[in-house]
């Protein structure tokens, strides 16, 4: 079976953890701080922050941003945590529809949704493609709004040639098992307020003011801390963060072979009457983590099952949160939402997927034509 994903893993990712399990460390330690320095610079950040999820880093970039009570403008076309995060800071979600094409949130309807309520504005970079960010800044701050970025799948993204991350007022990113920057878990928010930064820390190791290895760089292991806020077991490990020093560093090659792999289907699928590819704006360069097509006819389902059935995995990113059951409290009609998001699959992509299984996704699909 071919799966819609796969981490692109070596022995140097091996190797690292090898490292760090003979070193006798493996918690929150050295080789995260390494990891979130490289992170940062990476990013073009002023400080980037490691965490054991990209769910962790919505929850605690949304709590540092004091949205409790208000209400955020976020997009129902991404994974639920975008959104339970939203719930978890007591706040209220106001979901935006979203452009036809990029799938991303648009940026009318963050105007027209606006209030004296609104404290944040929640984006999602939509399969790695930037939303357009400067008229949305713009608008955000000309009110006094925070705007938080979800790149959980844009992790080596760019606008206007800056990478993802060091444009919002805070960025979170996933490193879970299939992401482009993959670590089996872990997560990120990198930043340009360093007293943020440092209230993350203290957040997420239970509100702890010193954590255990600030409190034993020195000879002797230093005991004392103080606790003055209610914080999370939310810290990442030195073990993943190993891991995600190598990613880092094939990063913008794996990027590159991902990019290859959407200009061939993109060129395959051209004359494909029934079937419409992904778009890219001249402001974006998509870190393309997934590949998603829109089927035209009606015929997305019976197209996943003739795939499956040619042992091809194919998904639907995603089910508009808005029509989860839990959230019918803040249900409001979204046009192209709820009509774009049933032509929507999810094809193969990843960096090891190989030639001949791209010519074989490719056969398969363009077989359904007839059927």
């Amino acid at each position: 079976m071919i799966p819609v994903f796969r981490p692109s893993m070596g022995d140097e990712e091996v190797r690292a953890v090898e490292r760090v399990l003979r070193s006798g460390w493996i918690g929150l330690g050295p080789k995260t701080r390494e990891f979130e320095k490289r992170f940062a610079e990476y990013t073009g950040a002023e400080c980037a922050v490691a965490l054991n999820s990209c769910t962790a880093a919505l929850h605690l970039a949304l709590k540092v941003m004091d949205v409790e009570g208000g209400e955020v403008i976020t997009t129902p076309m991404s994974f639920i945590s975008t959104n339970h995060a939203i719930l978890y800071n007591d706040a209220v979600p106001v979901f935006a529809d979203i452009e036809e094409d990029t799938l991303n949130i648009r940026i009318d309807e963050i105007e027209r949704l606006i209030t004296r309520n609104t404290k944040a504005i929640l984006l999602v970079h939509y399969g790695g493609h930037a939303c357009d960010m400067d008229p949305i800044l713009e608008i955000a701050h000309s009110k006094g709004i925070k705007v938080i970025e979800d790149a959980a799948h844009a992790c080596g993204g760019e606008y206007k040639k800056k990478k993802v991350g060091s444009i919002g007022d805070a960025t979170c990113f996933s490193f879970h098992a299939v992401k482009n920057l993959a670590m089996g878990d872990g997560g990120m928010i990198t930043l340009h307020d360093q007293d943020a930064a440092e209230r993350i820390r203290r957040l997420y190791w239970l509100g702890i003011s010193r954590g255990t290895w600030d409190r034993s760089k020195d000879k002797a292991y230093r005991w004392e801390y103080d606790v003055d806020e209610i914080g999370y077991k939310y810290h990442l490990n030195d073990i993943l963060a190993a891991i995600g020093i190598v990613q880092l560093e094939k990063l913008d090659r794996k990027n590159a072979r991902r990019r290859e792999i959407v200009g061939k289907y993109n060129e395959a699928f051209k004359e494909v009457s029934w079937l419409k590819t992904p778009v890219e704006k001249d402001y974006a360069t998509s870190a393309n983590h997934n590949y998603v097509v829109k089927v035209l006819d009606g015929r997305r389902d019976s197209l996943i099952e003739h795939l499956a059935a040619n042992d091809i995995s194919a998904g639907v990113h995603y089910i508009p949160n808005h029509l989860y059951d839990m959230y019918k409290p803040f249900y409001r009609k979204l046009p192209v939402t709820e009509s774009v998001w049933r032509q929507l699959v999810t094809l193969p992509i990843f960096p090891d997927l190989t030639e001949s299984e791209q010519d074989y996704v490719i056969d398969k699909v363009k077989d359904f034509e007839g059927k």
